[in-house]
């Protein structure tokens, strides 16, 4: 299993935490080799970086009906794309279908985060016991390669190489350590809610460097109820940490989109547990215009899921199916391709929405990006 660069620290202001998206020195590593029978490692990957600017944008865009059942056999005349609702010429368009795969079909991976880190002690049992359940389905047979993230206080570690074989990965679960976090991140207040920040957005930033060295379309699947918000925070930033703070979120957006990666959040703990809490990240849904405007919930977990075109899942009984309609996704979907004009200034934003010609059917995609000059 392969660990990622995660180096702790303790910042004198919440904002030095959040700025961890943008940190951290590059290591080369050897990429492991999809399909290959899981192993460990210890080797760490890259660490990201914001990426020169570039026009072309592409979204993997799933379409349902009213009854959330997958749509096939849609042509590119069937989509509009919109662009701070300006029509936007395709310049590449695809329909990739499991039932009918090509050979210019993206590979497609599914990652499992296990997150020890904002996990409950209540939880971890259920969640094991559920993932396994996932893996075990139709005798262990996968329909993609899947690996496992661990993502601890001990530091974040990979997966070597993927697998079809649920059995086999089953197994290797049962083999993982995962140590629930200490008592001073459980009870340390403030303090102890702003590491678990500085650990968790550390450990997105170098897993999405590391999924950019890798091709194709990944569906990470983060079992946790997020870190905190601290949205109460708001009035401590200066202007110089609000662009910082900005500068994070435009990483956090871009990485994602560059590392084709769609990102679901899953509470293992959800039932029962408070309506409004589960529902506060939507108050930070929409996309950030300008650093006056930044709130540390705009880099929770959820908010970045949904913004990715990945989903969130706060309530569920049977969290093995939670997981199985997550790798649907990747049965069947569109990819369309446009290239954005230059931005007026930098980091400018720009909301998405993809447009179906036909009644009663919905488009699920990201909901924006950031431009450059």
């Amino acid at each position: 299993m392969r660990r990622l660069n995660t180096k702790r620290h303790f910042p004198l202001v919440l904002v030095l935490l959040l700025l961890a998206l943008s940190a951290g020195q590059a290591q080369n590593t050897a990429a492991p080799t999809p399909d290959s029978a899981p192993t460990l490692s210890t080797k760490a990957p890259p660490v990201a970086t914001l990426p020169s600017a570039d026009r072309r944008v592409t979204l993997d865009v799933r379409v349902t009906d009213k009854s959330g059942a997958l749509i096939r056999g849609l042509q590119e005349q069937d989509f509009t794309l919109l662009d701070d609702r300006n029509p936007q010429k395709l310049v590449a368009f695809q329909a990739v279908d499991s039932h009918a795969p090509a050979a210019s079909d993206p590979p497609v991976e599914v990652i499992l985060l296990i997150d020890a880190v904002n996990a409950s002690f209540r939880s971890e049992s259920y969640e094991r016991d559920e993932v396994k359940k996932f893996l075990l389905q139709n005798g262990g047979k996968l329909a993609w390669p899947v690996r496992f993230i661990i993502f601890s206080e001990k530091g974040t570690k990979v997966q070597n190489g993927s697998s079809r074989d649920g059995n086999s990965l089953a197994a290797l679960y049962d083999e993982y350590n995962v140590a629930l976090r200490t008592s001073n991140l459980t009870n340390g207040g403030f303090w102890g809610a702003t590491e678990r920040i500085d650990l968790s957005l550390k450990a997105l930033n170098s897993i999405v460097g590391y999924e950019k060295t890798r091709p194709g379309r990944k569906l990470l699947i983060w079992f946790s109820r997020g870190w905190p918000m601290l949205s109460s925070t708001r009035t401590q930033l200066t202007s110089k940490e609000e662009e910082g703070f900005f500068k994070s979120v435009v990483a956090a957006s871009t990485e994602l989109r560059q590392a084709h990666i769609a990102l679901y959040s899953i509470d293992p703990v959800g039932v029962g547990t408070n309506v409004m809490r589960n529902s506060y990240y939507e108050d930070f849904l929409r996309g950030v215009k300008s650093p006056s405007k930044v709130l540390p919930g705009n880099l929770g977990l959820q908010v970045l899921a949904v913004q990715s075109g990945g989903r969130v899942f706060t309530s569920s009984n049977d969290l093995a199916a939670v997981i199985a309609g997550c790798v649907a996704d990747a049965d069947a979907y569109y990819i369309l391709s446009f290239d954005s004009l230059p931005a007026d200034q930098a980091d400018e934003y720009h909301a998405l929405q993809v447009m179906v010609a036909k009644p009663g059917m919905t488009a699920r995609t990201r909901t924006g990006y950031y431009d450059q000059r």
